[in-house]
């Protein structure tokens, strides 16, 4: 069990760190407002995705928040990724840029897995 808790704060820190810290430090900057522009999306989306990103890692990373509100909180963040995902290809055609979100879905699916691996032996 111990493995299993190592295994799931690793992947959540991740998560928090890429979709809550980086964001919460960042969104203000003129890069990343050129990013959002660039996209196609207005500005204001971009300040929104980051209040949604905050709200939902703190959601993940608090143990006692309900588990439905967990799954939701998991669930956004999939929709995220993928859209980010299609967002990228769709303005600026297949690069690796286009597939890193895919990276970050991969480290959300290990803690989701491991959040409910850990949750069956409790």
């Amino acid at each position: 069990m111990k493995k299993q808790k190592i295994v799931f704060w690793t992947a959540t820190v991740l998560i928090a760190l890429f979709e809550g810290v980086m964001p919460a430090l960042t969104s203000q900057t003129e890069l990343a407002k050129e990013g959002i522009r660039h996209l196609g999306y207005p500005e204001y989306f971009g300040t929104a995705l980051v209040v949604f990103k905050i709200l939902g890692v703190i959601i993940l990373i608090v143990p006692k928040i309900p588990s439905r509100l967990k799954e939701w909180a998991y669930a956004g963040f999939t929709f995220n990724f993928i859209f980010a995902m299609i967002s990228h290809a769709a303005v600026d055609g297949i690069n690796v840029q286009t597939f890193f979100p895919l990276i970050v879905l991969f480290v959300l699916a290990i803690s989701y897995i491991y959040y409910h691996k850990l949750n069956k032996q409790t």
